[in-house]
This record gives C-alpha cells, sequence and structure tokens, in this order.
C-alpha cells in the first residue's frame, strides 16, 4: 500500500484583528491549498480550527468556500474535525455547510456505550481507516479521549483528533492526555497545539503540524510561519515532511529599556538599524524603567518611522516592561507587605481565632486558573486549598 496524505491543523480564518495579518493567515492558507494541489496526495485531514468561531465574517466564508472548490476540481477529498474554536455545543457550525456543498466529509462518528464509553466508527478510503474526535471548548474533550475505542482493528489506521497530549505541554498544568493510553492507531493527526511536534512510538507516528499561520505575537516571533504535514504511507513504514509557507519575512527585536525619558530615541536609534522594507515587525520592549514612564514613550513617533522604514505591519509587545519608583519597590513583596499591613488593621479592630488564616486565605485566593482548566477543576482546587487552611475534612454542599 503506497500513497501520500496532506495533514494541517489551526488554520483559524478570521482570527486576527489587524486586517493585514488577516490577509497574511489567508494567503499563507492559500498557499498551502496550492501547495497541496501540487503534490497531489490521496486525501487531506484538517485537525480541527479551519475557523477561528463557529460563525466566521461572510467574506472569510465566500475566500474558504472558493479554496475548497479548488481541492474538489483537483480530485482531493477532504476529511475533517472541528477544534475547540469551530465547535458549537449546537452542533451546527459553518462546517456542516462546507461538508453539504459537498466539499469535506466531517469523520466525527460517535456511540455511548452501555458502560458510558465512547465507540468511534471510521470513514473509509480504500482501506483506510480514518477516525476521528472534535475538540470542544475549555479542553472538555480530554476526558473523552480517555474513554474512546475504536469500533475494529484495520490493516492502516488514522485518528484525528483536536486535543493536547501530554508529550506537548510538559511540567504545564493542563488538561492533556497521555498519548499511550489512546486506541492503537498508525498515524495521530492532531490539532489545538500550535507548536511543530513529531514522535514516534514503534511504527505509530504522532504529528502536531503546526498553525497554518501563527495567531498571536508570540507565535509570531517563535514560528515566523505557518506550516503544515505531507505524510507518504508504504505498507507499515511512514515517512513525514513539514512544509513551510513562508509569506512575509518576520523581523523582531528585544530592547531593554531604564530611562522612559530617553526610551523614544533609543528605540528609533536600534529601529534604525533594520531592513524593515514589507517585513512583518515586532518590537518588544522590557526592563524596569527607573526614569520615567512608559506613557512617556513617544509610540505615535515610533510608528511612524516604522513606517517610514516601509514595514508591512507593526507590532509591539510592552508586558515585560515594568516601573521601579524612586521609593517604593513594586512586585509582589510589595503587595504582600500592603495586605499584610491591612489585615493587621484589620484584625486588631476585629479580634477573632479566624484572622489567624487570613494570610493563608488570601494567598490561596490568588491562585491563577491555568489555560484550558476546566472551571469545575479550577473551583476544586481552590476549594481543596480552602479546606487545608481551615482543616476542614467534608463539606456537605
Amino acid at each position: 500500500m503506497g500513497l501520500k496524505f496532506a495533514h494541517i491543523a489551526d488554520c483559524h480564518l478570521g482570527g486576527w484583528r489587524q486586517e493585514e495579518l488577516q490577509t497574511l493567515n489567508f494567503l499563507s492558507f492559500q498557499k498551502a491549498i496550492s501547495t497541496i494541489i501540487q503534490e497531489k496526495p490521496e486525501f487531506l485531514l484538517v485537525a480541527g480550527d479551519l475557523f477561528d468561531s463557529a460563525y466566521p465574517p461572510i467574506e472569510i466564508l465566500k475566500e474558504t468556500f472558493a479554496e475548497f472548490k479548488k481541492l474538489k476540481e483537483a480530485n482531493i477529498p477532504v476529511f475533517i474535525v472541528a477544534g475547540s474554536h469551530d465547535f458549537s455545543a449546537s452542533g451546527k457550525t459553518f462546517l456542516d455547510v462546507l461538508e453539504k456543498a459537498g466539499f469535506c466529509t466531517n469523520i466525527e462518528k460517535t456511540e455511548i456505550d452501555s458502560e458510558g464509553k465512547i465507540k468511534l466508527s471510521p470513514e473509509f478510503f480504500g482501506k483506510i481507516a480514518i477516525y476521528g474526535y472534535s475538540g470542544r471548548k475549555s479542553g472538555l474533550e480530554v476526558e473523552d479521549l480517555k474513554k474512546i475505542y475504536f469500533n475494529g482493528i484495520h490493516p492502516f489506521s488514522i485518528f484525528m483528533f483536536h486535543s493536547t497530549i501530554k508529550d506537548v505541554v510538559g511540567d504545564l498544568p493542563m488538561e492533556s492526555v497521555e498519548k499511550e493510553t489512546l486506541p492503537l492507531a498508525n498515524y495521530y493527526a492532531m490539532g489545538h497545539i500550535h507548536k511543530r511536534f513529531e514522535s514516534r512510538i514503534g511504527e505509530a507516528v504522532y504529528v502536531y503540524p503546526g498553525p497554518i499561520y501563527p495567531n498571536n505575537f508570540q507565535e509570531l516571533t517563535d514560528l515566523k510561519y505557518g506550516s503544515f504535514h505531507m505524510v507518504e504511507v508504504d505498507g507499515s513504514k511512514i515517512k513525514t515532511k513539514s512544509i513551510l509557507l513562508p509569506i512575509k519575512e518576520v523581523v523582531s527585536i528585544e530592547i531593554d529599556l531604564v530611562d522612559g525619558l530617553t526610551a523614544t530615541e533609543k528605540i528609533i536609534s536600534e529601529i534604525d538599524r533594520l531592513n524593515l522594507s514589507d517585513k512583518v515587525f515586532l518590537m518588544k520592549l522590557k526592563g524596569v524603567l527607573l526614569k520615567g514612564k512608559s506613557g512617556d514613550i513617544r509610540f505615535n513617533e515610533i510608528e511612524d518611522f516604522v513606517k517610514k522604514k516601509g514595514a508591512y505591519v507593526f507590532l509591539r509587545n510592552i508586558s515585560a516592561l515594568t516601573v521601579q519608583e524612586a521609593d517604593l519597590e513594586i512586585g509582589t513583596e510589595h503587595v504582600e507587605n500592603i495586605e499584610e499591613k491591612i489585615i493587621k488593621e484589620y484584625s486588631t479592630k476585629n479580634p477573632a481565632d479566624y484572622n489567624l488564616h487570613l494570610n493563608s486565605l488570601m494567598h490561596a485566593l490568588s491562585i491563577d486558573k491555568n489555560e484550558d482548566e476546566k472551571e469545575t477543576i479550577y473551583e476544586k482546587r481552590l476549594l481543596d486549598e480552602v479546606k487545608k487552611i481551615l482543616s476542614i475534612q467534608e463539606v456537605i454542599s
């Protein structure tokens, strides 16, 4: 059995707010489609988040339909599942419209068995069994994936799903599934994580192809371009190739600042050394301002200068820029001192044994919700911490 197929994910069409970047996003998608047509694969897999929402703008829909029409005219079938962005709890999305138009097949076919487990049935391409499971909002599909099994065994099977496997999150406290617990398949066509990732266990291959175009400032910095995978199958042997989609060159710079009053001149001086003509320009400012403040930086003047340098689009990030006041140490320690003072004053005015727990409770209630963490899990973590502090063994709700 020798064949070739393409695997894309996380197109997020319609996602960027900036018009220039939304254009680049779609141009990257168009480049992926034209490259796939040139490669002449037997079929294309779309592993979720084709659109950035379940109800994308009409212009995005029209342009997307035109690209899918090209695939249909090239006789390349498209198999698709919804992602966490284009999934809808109602079950109705524009992926259904694409399918009804004959441009793709949604391959998610599920059945809940008598034990509450989820049985998947495949869509067949010849002897290849293609199974699929959509992403859900807030990572709700992770628990489902632990209960999934296939309805049969096949010579070659593909499992396409939109979720997170443990390998790509490492020690981060994100909802994820151990890939070893997934039903056995030859190729795992994954989406959701915006990284280029490939792993193998024996003859099984696990792939995140990366987004069709980076989706935020950090992704543009790290990835530069979009990408997808071409996959060749010869018997049980699987050969993969990551294909990059360069559209516009990305130029990024990090500038350390200590003086907000002279920052504008320093920034312009640094930018002046760069060739920005028709490039995506990313500027990250960081450091602690010992003089002045971020409001002293004349960003309008900097933007005008970047335009004169001919940049296609300009994005700035100042999240790592902080202000150090002359007589105050700004940061966690200073905030904690203020909290301690308030708690001490409150306890003096309102004496009670309960006050002994106030500091610990303040820390517990400042626990952040992790990305993709379900609300119920986050609330349970908070509640468990509070119960531990108050030495409560059981809470009856």
